[in-house]
């Protein structure tokens, strides 16, 4: 191809979405300033304008216009003439203090990706793991050293747990059991939101016995300390209290594919005749070409040693061999998918 062919060819192809997708993590770091300053409680009971959020948040006066006018035009504020206000989705999601505050799992976001993804190059040519310290912003957070920053990364996870758990709350007929285990359900934020949901269930958490004191001390401030049973012990080693559902939730795309059969299949002993399993997870579309997905799945290959999404298709696979039925997949939540089978 000529010099004059590949201009010719540039000249026929807008280049905005390349410059888009160049900058696109910069409307990310707008939503999490918001968050972090305040933005959205501040404007949570009423309209203000610039100079009232500014003095609300600490905004400085050379920032603030272009600042929540760009949160305007992402969709999460709306502005008439000079004054502000939430748009529906932040005032939904980003007021602190509400039921649905999605906030934390921003903030968490935020002091996770980003060290780990400005990696991705040395990642991508060595295929090691790029952020296995948690201290450092790494994302297992049952093993940070620090117990504040233990809270502050399930504080995250809670504030997409509490969602999560409404979901499943109307998806699944709970008449039909009696009884739910949560894998991997560190301080029982999901337990609780389904025991409240239904409260004939007795709800319980499986995870590893140093999550135990941040378990009991959050059920005890939501009330649901009495309701809700904590075992500690080991996915691979330990026995999984018996269950009618039990419920794998960002569980599987930690291990590869052998260890995810060989849980499965421990899981299916321990899922009482006639009940469910429910796994979700922003797994692949079956014809991999899902870009969001695929960035989840790389985001897994990044943070450990053998994690990653998998495909649909797969999962109900690997659930048949495990000795289960009659599986089921739907989208969940918009960002993942949700596999149930019987046992």
């Amino acid at each position: 191809m000529t010099t004059t062919d590949v201009r010719t060819t540039a000249v026929a192809v807008d280049p905005g979405p390349l410059i888009k997708l160049t900058i696109a993590d910069c409307a990310a770091k707008v939503l999490h300033s918001a968050v972090t300053l305040g933005v959205f409680g501040a404007l949570a009971k009423a309209p203000a304008d610039a100079d009232q959020v500014a003095a609300a948040t600490g905004l400085h006066h050379r920032m603030a216009a272009d600042f929540l006018d760009a949160l305007t035009g992402l969709g999460l504020l709306e502005r008439d003439g000079d004054r502000y206000s939430n748009a529906p989705l932040a005032q939904a999601y980003l007021v602190p203090g509400t039921s649905t505050y999605l906030g934390g799992f921003v903030e968490l976001t935020n002091e996770t990706l980003y060290s780990t993804w400005g990696r991705l190059t040395e990642a991508l040519t060595t295929g090691a793991p790029q952020h296995l310290d948690p201290d450092k912003g790494g994302f297992v957070g049952d093993k940070h050293k620090d117990p504040e920053k233990m809270k502050r990364f399930f504080a995250g996870l809670d504030a997409y747990s509490d969602r999560m758990g409404i979901e499943l709350a109307g998806r699944i007929d709970w008449s039909r059991h009696t009884s739910v285990l949560d894998l991997g359900g560190a301080r029982g934020n999901l337990a609780a939101v389904l025991a409240t949901e239904h409260p004939h269930l007795a709800a319980g958490v499986f995870d590893l016995a140093r999550t135990r004191p941040l378990f009991t001390e959050h059920t005890a401030r939501l009330g649901l300390g009495d309701r809700i049973a904590f075992t500690g012990g080991d996915f691979f080693t330990d026995d999984i209290p018996k269950a009618d559902v039990i419920v794998l939730g960002h569980i599987l795309h930690g291990f590869d594919t052998d260890r995810r059969h060989e849980l499965l299949r421990r899981v299916h002993a321990s899922v009482n005749p006639g009940g469910q399993v429910l796994v979700y997870d922003r797994m692949i579309d079956d014809e991999r070409r899902d870009p969001e997905r695929l960035l989840s799945s790389l985001h897994m290959r990044l943070v450990s040693p053998d994690g990653s999404e998998y495909r649909v298709e797969d999962l109900r696979t690997w659930l048949r061999e495990a000795g289960f039925t009659d599986s089921t997949a739907a989208p969940l939540l918009g960002t993942h998918t949700l596999v149930t089978a019987v046992r």
